[in-house]
This record gives structure tokens, C-alpha cells and sequence, in this order.
């Protein structure tokens, strides 16, 4: 869905060139328009893209560079418009929302998963003032899942 909604959007950005919009106004419609569908609510679903469905989302800022950049190469045109790849821009948001929503220490959820050092106040802003339940796993790697992709790089 996130892709079909992006490519529509897509062909509106190739009439603005075929228009004669300058590279400003097509890169303005990109950052504002298209890029935005592409990353909404990215914390949240980030970190269980499959490789091909990451690489499908890739392919459609690739071709927004070539729209807006038709001769050069999507790295070059990356640098130029100092713009990062939409997986590294996806990995930064993501690290930044849970840094924000679970490291913090004023953040509510920062007091539920320690439960020693919960503040009353804190607690009583929220619904339910129960801790969430410790979950044991076989394996260590579906453990740390969250974790990796929120440390990562």
C-alpha cells in the first residue's frame, strides 16, 4: 500500500519535471509530498521489513533521484541533495523514538519495564499502573530482536 501510494505520487513529481519545474521545486515536492508516505510511522514497523519490501521502498526514492537527477547516479544524487538512504533515515528515526519513549527517564514506559525505580506521580499519569510481564525465550536471539535493531550501527 505504501508503495502504490508513493508511485502515484511519483508520477506527479515526473509531470512537475516534464513541466519545467527546477531541481529545488522537484526536490521540495519530494522531501514534502512523497518521502513523508514513506516513512510514516517508520519506528513502528521498521524493524520487520523483509529485505525485499525494504529494497521496494528504496527503489521508489531511487527513482525520485532520477527524476529530479536524471544524470547522475543515485549515490551522487543523494550527496548532492544531502539526503541519506530511506533505511538509514528509518533506523535513525526509530532509535531516536525509542531513546525518547523508553531510555528517558520523564517517559512513562522508562518506569514500567524498571520496576524498582517507578515513580508515584509518574504511575499515576498512567491507565493501567501494572508492569509489563517478563517473557523467557530459548533463544537469546529472539530476545535481543528489539534490541538489535535499535543499537544497530
Amino acid at each position: 500500500m505504501i508503495s502504490s501510494k508513493a508511485a502515484s505520487r511519483l508520477y506527479f513529481l515526473k509531470h512537475l519535471k516534464r513541466a519545467g519545474a527546477g531541481t529545488g521545486d522537484l526536490l521540495c515536492f519530494y522531501n514534502t509530498i512523497v518521502r513523508p508516505v514513506l516513512e510514516y510511522a517508520s519506528p513502528v514497523w521498521h524493524s520487520s521489513l523483509t529485505a525485499a519490501q525494504s529494497e521496494s521502498l528504496e527503489s521508489l526514492q531511487k527513482r525520485a533521484m532520477r527524476i529530479i537527477h536524471p544524470y547522475l547516479d543515485y549515490s551522487r544524487s543523494l550527496m548532492i541533495v544531502e539526503a541519506d538512504t530511506l533505511e538509514d533515515r528509518r533506523e535513525r528515526l526509530a532509535r531516536g523514538c525509542f531513546r525518547r519513549n523508553v531510555i528517558n527517564e520523564s517517559s512513562c514506559l522508562y518506569y514500567l519495564l524498571k520496576p524498582n525505580e517507578r515513580l508515584q506521580d509518574i504511575i499515576s499519569r498512567l491507565r493501567s499502573s501494572q508492569t509489563f510481564e517478563h517473557y523467557f525465550t530459548r533463544t537469546e536471539i529472539f530476545f535481543l530482536k528489539i534490541f538489535h535493531s535499535v543499537f544497530s550501527k
